[in-house]
């Protein structure tokens, strides 16, 4: 990956995921319930910065040691 896709891509992830685990995170705590949009968004609201941060910090990390289990995994 090259370029703003080294960026763009992890923002995106990021995104992504912290939308479905934090929706389904407040499912959890609070049932279904009338309440669940507002939460899900004040929890979105803090779990999106908090992820993209995070995936920037160890996407080179994660790209290293993603590698390195495949090399162990086809006995390189």
């Amino acid at each position: 990956m090259e370029g703003k896709a080294r960026i763009v891509f992890p923002i995106v992830m990021a995104f992504m995921m912290s939308l479905i685990v934090s929706g389904i995170v407040t499912v959890i705590n609070l049932g279904l319930s009338w309440e669940i949009p507002g939460e899900w968004f004040k929890a979105w609201l803090a779990a999106f910065p908090t992820a993209a941060i995070v995936a920037l910090v160890v996407v080179t990390p994660a790209r290293r040691l993603t590698g390195w289990i495949v090399a162990k995994i086809e006995g390189r």
